[in-house]
């Protein structure tokens, strides 16, 4: 029982948290996620109350300061990655991997919907013991729910590196690029991309009602 009602509850307060973008506090936290294209997981995280910033990068390999091309070719050992800048009073480190877990595809080791290899599996790093307590509860429930075997692994966090400013919030800007189907926004280009990979729909139907970006 208790159980079901921690997991009514952050379902309810992960599902209730969309709101404007708040003001940045002067205690702030991080968490660090895999989930595949970090385009992806910056546009779903940056739309959760309490987050104020979400930055794409790199970590968990070998190699400093990758280019984009050197982590997607493969060899490096680095995840896409984002790095979820958040305010503990306004939303909990629980809540931020509730959420995670039910906006991505835990068992696939592969990658991620039509992103296949290494740089676009998941994983979780975690900064303490601590956040690696709640990061195997989260796996645990997540399992529990899904009553599938959960492949995510959670890491030791390392060096985060940020992905150059091209990367960054790609989802809403509009500068021109030139794509397949003719010059289109990085936004709109963004958009097509997210549809063509099929990720809120694959997420949906995994997670149903409990994924929480695919509904909004």
């Amino acid at each position: 029982m208790t159980k079901t009602l921690t997991r009514l509850a952050l379902a309810a307060s992960v599902a209730l948290g969309f709101a404007a973008a708040p003001a940045i506090s002067q205690a702030q936290d991080t968490a660090i996620l895999a989930g595949g294209c970090f385009w992806c997981v910056e546009a779903d995280f940056e739309k959760l109350s309490g987050v104020s910033e979400v930055y794409s990068g790199f970590t968990g390999g070998t190699v400093a300061n990758p280019s984009y091309e050197q982590v997607t070719g493969g060899g490096t050992g680095h995840y896409e990655a984002a790095r979820i800048v958040y305010d503990p009073a306004k939303v909990s480190y629980d809540q931020i991997l509730y959420a995670y877990f039910r906006s991505v595809d835990p068992t696939d080791a592969g990658g991620q919907f039509c992103d296949r290899g290494d740089s676009y599996r998941t994983a979780v790093f975690v900064k303490n013991p601590s956040e690696r307590q709640a990061a195997e509860r989260a796996k645990a429930q997540a399992a529990a729910d899904l009553g599938q075997s959960i492949v995510t692994p959670i890491l030791d966090a390392g060096q985060f590196y940020d992905a150059d400013a091209y990367h960054q919030d790609y989802y809403k800007q509009d500068d021109l690029i030139l794509t397949r189907f003719g010059p289109r926004s990085k936004a709109s280009a963004y958009k097509l991309y997210r549809d063509s990979c099929g990720r809120d729909q694959k997420v949906q139907a995994l997670w149903g009602n409990a994924a929480p970006f695919a509904n909004h």
